[in-house]
């Protein structure tokens, strides 16, 4: 191969490796010498997808923003409880993630939350310092829903009249304010070339946005029912739009981001009905798996599929084709989360239990790090974290380059300050 294989080909061949296999490939002196030209952004977008790599990349090459963040994760599986901060504050309503240390409040890098109160107010908050750097004006009606767009430091919330806001959390008023004409029950955003963003109400119905205009792009009618679940795909390219009415079938649309100019985006329905979750696998963009409840027992079942967009002369179908599908045992308590893998992997919650199994219904793992019953569960491409009903937190990590275990258990914070207030009147978040 030294001597007889030209670069071009020899950058096709070893394009199909993973990061892993082509960091020790590029051991090797010929392959070292085109090894920054192997190095596919893909590989840092698709494990860290919730990065703000405007802003964290700078001036690194993917190489180097590859070896960082997992030196930071390496350094985070080994972390110990001493390793963090704790800090608590009054929060009686949503909270979401805003922005992390790659945000400058005053000239100097922090992480923020955003929170509701009851008192109808939008807040932020300092993690490091837990304290208050910012609150809106008092809403006329009790704020509903609240998500957040990291990558532009945004917030939007939908309030109980069903009026959209978008807020830069630095300005006293809203960038944009847009009043629906129903009640708005979901709420998803995404970026894509241009800012779009999702909601869905109460008459089915999937409005497409921009951010942070709030102009209207695109309308669909999903189905009858209000539209409890929505979802976009890593990758752009799909919305997963689903209702727990026991009679709903799921939608997936696609272009429903980007519709043609007068043309309706294209949608196809799931023959699974009685949905109650369902996730994107992250580095399998077309995959999703869908968590549903049936029969008089509900039972709990999970069902995963590939989707994928056919054109044929002058039109294009969707097709839906079942990957797999499994049913827990009777005798298992129904998660009420869930999360998913590489995309043949999946992670949910059975009272104070942690479940690691694959999609074709294989149990891998157990976890039996919680006293009592996990109230959430938070996963991404890299962590899962849970918390229980006393407050405790546990973090795990993904293990990749297909080692087993398939995750990782790595520390248990224990809530510190839960005697000092009741537990309905705190909220508490820990930093590393």
């Amino acid at each position: 191969m030294e001597f007889q294989v030209p670069d071009v080909p020899l950058l096709k061949i070893f394009s199909f490796l993973d990061a892993f296999s082509l960091l020790q490939a590029s051991q090797v002196n010929r392959v070292n010498a085109i090894h920054d030209l192997l190095w596919d952004p893909n590989l840092c977008l698709k494990k860290w997808s919730f990065c703000n790599f405007s802003q964290c990349l700078g001036s690194l090459t993917w190489k180097q923003f590859f070896l960082k963040q997992r030196k930071q994760e390496y350094r985070m599986a080994l972390a110990k409880p001493e390793d963090f901060t704790f800090r608590e504050a009054r929060i009686l309503g949503p909270m979401a993630y805003l922005s992390g240390n790659d945000h400058t409040v005053g000239g100097q890098e922090k992480s923020v939350i955003c929170t509701v109160s009851s008192k109808h107010v939008l807040c932020t908050w300092d993690v490091q310092e837990g304290t208050m750097i910012w609150s809106s004006p008092v809403q006329q009606s009790s704020i509903m829903h609240l998500a957040t767009l990291p990558q532009m430091h945004l917030a939007f919330t939908v309030d109980l009249e069903g009026t959209v806001k978008v807020w830069n959390c630095q300005d006293e008023d809203a960038l944009a304010t847009l009043a629906m004409p129903r009640d708005l029950l979901s709420l998803s955003i995404d970026v894509v070339v241009v800012l779009w963003f999702q909601v869905g109400n109460s008459e089915g119905d999937i409005y497409t946005l921009t951010v942070p205009e709030l102009r209207g792009v695109s309308k669909v009618n999903a189905f009858k029912y209000s539209v409890d679940l929505l979802h976009c795909s890593p990758d752009r390219k799909w919305i997963f739009a689903s209702g727990t009415h026991q009679n709903i079938l799921p939608m997936v649309c696609v272009c429903l981001l980007k519709p043609s100019e007068g043309n309706s985006p294209l949608c196809l329905s799931i023959p699974f009905s009685s949905c109650c979750r369902a996730c994107w696998a992250p580095r399998k963009t077309s995959r999703v798996t869908v968590m549903y409840r049936r029969g008089s027992f509900k039972k709990t079942g999970f069902t995963t599929f590939d989707l994928m967009a056919k054109r044929t002369g002058g039109r294009t179908d969707i097709q839906a084709h079942q990957v797999a599908t499994f049913l827990l045992p009777v005798h298992m308590e129904s998660p009420i989360w869930m999360g998913v893998g590489d995309g043949n992997m999946i992670v949910f919650e059975s009272g104070p239990y942690l479940f690691l199994f694959t999609i074709s219904g294989h149990l891998l793992q157990r976890f039996e790090d919680h006293q009592r019953t996990i109230s959430n569960l938070w996963v991404d491409s890299v962590h899962i974290l849970t918390t229980s009903m006393d407050d405790s937190l546990h973090l795990y990590m993904w293990e990749d380059e297909g080692r087993y275990p398939y995750l990782k258990s790595c520390c248990h914070l224990e809530h510190i300050g839960r005697r000092s207030r009741p537990p309905t009147e705190q909220g508490a978040w820990y930093e590393t």
